[in-house]
């Protein structure tokens, strides 16, 4: 059944009716998944289609499954050109003629992702040149904006198609974090995958849909410094960008081609902003810094401490050692509580508002102003 699935494939591919190809060979793979040409013939369907980051994958799996197959190399090595990944490109292409070297379209393939790299190392020459006046970056790293008709915002659920699991990220000068909410994912089940400007995700858990994320990321990455970590309630992956820029969106956008460079400012420490999916009704961002300024202080003179600077010392400590779910319970807590409770555990806090507890024999009022 799957082989007369793939010869009504390649009938329809020869006809150009290119996405009735796809899914023949879709259907085929239902029924053969271990078959690396199935995997191949799709990733060339899918480049006819202009889907390319869904060729890739296609190629990459019919490598895993065959690393011989030349042309599963060729298919790859294509849709990362189109893609903009020369460096990924190359390498894929290289690999694929030292298995056939008498098929000149490598070395045309491999010519072409030549010129673009030198290309590509002319603009940011330039681009660097034109830059040495640093430019002042935004008050928030992560700034929302107002949906485009046909974008898609790394902190916007698509509301015409739920994906199986929501995602959203924040940035740092050096690095973007992606955090998929996904809980009780064994980490067997999850693959993660890093390319020159591409995030492969996949979770794949039997008798449930598989999930898959491969976005097109906003700008080129350095994917042997990327890391990810399968925790209980979610994946965090961290992505080490190749330059020090902004990214207005996690994904790549056509409409923005100018990329502006983050100055650090000199006091103070680089707080990323957390763009979601749902709105928020407090910046706690900015509660945060209250909180700090209440709790931890700023003594710059030393001194031997006791009572109430002692108390504040050890905040203070507390405070500077806390990974970021922490920081969020200490300073939602201490605020929602009026001061009198404060909690570093982000499941306790996070989803409930913190009542005020004030001490035996005393009252919580409020001030009216």
């Amino acid at each position: 059944m799957a082989t007369e699935l793939a010869e009504k494939a390649k009938e329809a591919f020869v006809d150009d009716n290119f996405q009735l190809a796809a899914d023949l060979y879709s259907k085929a793979i239902d029924l053969n998944p271990k078959s690396a040409d199935l995997f191949a013939d799709r990733a060339q369907a899918n480049i006819k289609l202009h889907n390319f980051t869904e060729a890739v994958a296609d190629a990459n799996k019919a490598i895993e499954i065959d690393p011989s197959m030349a042309k599963a190399y060729l298919r790859k090595g294509t849709a990362c050109l189109k893609l903009e990944e020369y460096i990924t490109a190359k390498a894929a292409l290289e690999f694929g003629a030292s298995l056939a070297p008498k098929d000149s379209r490598f070395t045309n393939l491999i010519s072409e992702c030549d010129q673009c790299i030198a290309e590509e190392t002319n603009a940011l020459n330039k681009t660097l040149k034109s830059n040495e006046q640093p430019t002042t970056a935004p008050d928030s790293v992560g700034t929302l904006e107002e949906p485009k008709e046909g974008c898609n915002l790394s902190h916007q659920i698509d509301t015409t198609v739920r994906p199986k699991y929501r995602h959203e990220y924040y940035q740092k000068p050096n690095e973007v974090v992606v955090t998929i909410f996904a809980k009780g994912v064994p980490p067997i089940n999850v693959t993660v995958e890093f390319g020159e400007q591409i995030l492969n995700v996949g979770i794949a858990i039997p008798g449930e849909d598989a999930y898959h994320f491969q976005p097109r990321l906003f700008a080129k990455i350095i994917p042997d410094k990327c890391r990810y970590q399968v925790l209980s309630t979610k994946i965090e992956i961290r992505l080490v960008k190749a330059e020090d820029i902004q990214w207005a969106s996690l994904e790549y956008r056509k409409d923005i081609t100018v990329q502006q460079k983050l100055n650090l400012p000199s006091v103070g420490s680089n707080r990323p902003a957390y763009p979601s999916s749902k709105a928020r009704s407090r910046d706690w961002d900015k509660l945060e810094a209250e909180v700090k300024k209440e709790v931890v202080g700023f003594q710059e003179k030393e001194e031997k401490l006791d009572g109430d600077a002692a108390l504040n010392k050890l905040f203070r400590d507390i405070y500077q050692n806390a990974d970021e779910d922490m920081r969020r319970a200490m300073s939602k807590s201490f605020v929602e509580s009026n001061g009198t409770v404060l909690s570093t555990d982000w499941k306790e806090v996070g989803t409930k508002k913190v009542e005020g507890s004030p001490p035996e024999g005393m009252e919580l009022r409020k001030w009216e102003y």
